[in-house]
């Protein structure tokens, strides 16, 4: 039922003990929880999402499969790390355009949920030189443009731009361009917090969307920035 609600604290309370117990014993005594009160309520929510994606951008995929689709793996990929622990201790989803390059061109939304740390967000993480070469020239090319989506009071109070940066200008922009310092950027990701009692509100597809809708035309930019629709 659209507006139902979707998590509870269970939610929270399951990810803080996995925090504790992050073993696959504990986790096999406690995947009906998992089942219950994560897994099965981010599914519901992603198709739920869907809909309202359409309407934000067409192009931006909510898939609503438990495996393979937007909702991202609970388990660690330990192949190569040096912390063996087999679970992630949050839950995540991201949403992608679906029209996006493997050359790391594909801008998307992301949701994050985790005990006193959740956040959603969008954009670009760590484009290939070509793309990221793109929003650099874009920026210069659009400064109006980038002007009145970065500098909006509404995207201001709720899309900090976060990731990392380079620490002198690139070679070829001007050290002094009013917007050197997103162009220095090696991300192009904006963020905003959301706490616990946020995630568990009843309208939390709203407050989602809501903020997708902010984020929309610094989306936008950066899609018609690396060449997509």
């Amino acid at each position: 039922m659209p507006g139902s609600g979707f998590f509870t604290p269970e939610l929270f309370r399951f990810l803080k003990e996995l925090k504790t117990h992050n073993n696959r014993e504990w986790f096999e005594k406690n995947k009906e929880r998992y089942e219950k009160h994560v897994r099965e309520p981010f599914v519901r929510l992603i198709a739920e999402l869907d809909p309202g994606f359409k309407k934000i951008n067409p192009y931006i995929v909510a898939d609503p499969r438990p495996v393979g689709g937007s909702m991202m793996r609970i388990y660690r990929d330990i192949r190569f790390a040096k912390d063996k622990s087999p679970y992630k201790t949050a839950v995540a989803a991201h949403f992608w355009h679906a029209k996006g390059q493997k050359d790391g061109a594909n801008p998307a939304y992301y949701l994050h949920l985790e005990p006193g740390k959740s956040s959603i967000g969008g954009g670009i993480w760590r484009p290939e030189s070509g793309p990221l070469k793109k929003i650099r020239d874009a920026i210069v090319k659009d400064s109006k443009g980038w002007r009145q989506i970065t500098t909006g009071k509404d995207f201001r109070s709720s899309c900090g731009m976060v990731g990392e940066s380079l620490k002198r200008p690139p070679a070829g922009y001007d050290p002094s361009h009013p917007f050197i310092e997103d162009i220095k950027r090696k991300d192009f990701i904006i963020s905003t917090p959301l706490d616990d009692r946020d995630v568990c509100r009843k309208d939390f597809t709203e407050v989602v969307l809501n903020y997708c809708r902010t984020a929309a035309p610094f989306m936008r930019f950066l899609s018609s920035a690396v060449g997509l629709p």
